[in-house]
């Protein structure tokens, strides 16, 4: 069983390792009881998106690790990953922008993401 530092890890190599853009995670432990984390990135189109979602799927494979639900794949403008204690947000550029989960989640601890890209493969 991963640790949630361990899956934070995970996804956010991943996202980065697949050219995700402005990739955020927030501690979001203290002020919901939903999940612990939201990991918030971007993709430039719609095929990026899916495509971001695919490589973190797969790469989560190796560590036998499936998302809980998963919704938005089909149109990619706002894609969600729910791994019970981490919850993965993938959007269009310009979903991001509309829909605004940072504000929205002010209230958040927002995590340094240098912490969990340490020692790999940049």
């Amino acid at each position: 069983m991963m640790t949630i530092q361990d899956l934070t890890q995970a996804i956010v190599a991943s996202l980065d390792k697949h050219k995700a853009q402005d990739i955020r995670v927030l501690d979001v432990s203290e002020v919901t009881s939903l999940t612990d984390r939201f990991i918030i990135a971007s993709g430039g189109s719609t095929t990026q998106v899916r495509a971001l979602i695919d490589y973190v799927e797969t790469d989560l494979l190796k560590y036998e690790v499936q998302a809980l639900r998963t919704e938005g794949y089909s149109t990619a403008l706002w894609t969600v990953l729910d791994y019970g204690s981490i919850v993965l947000h993938v959007f269009l550029d310009s979903s991001r922008e509309f829909y605004d989960l940072e504000r929205l989640w002010q209230d958040a601890r927002v995590l340094d993401i240098a912490q969990f890209l340490e020692g790999e493969d940049q």
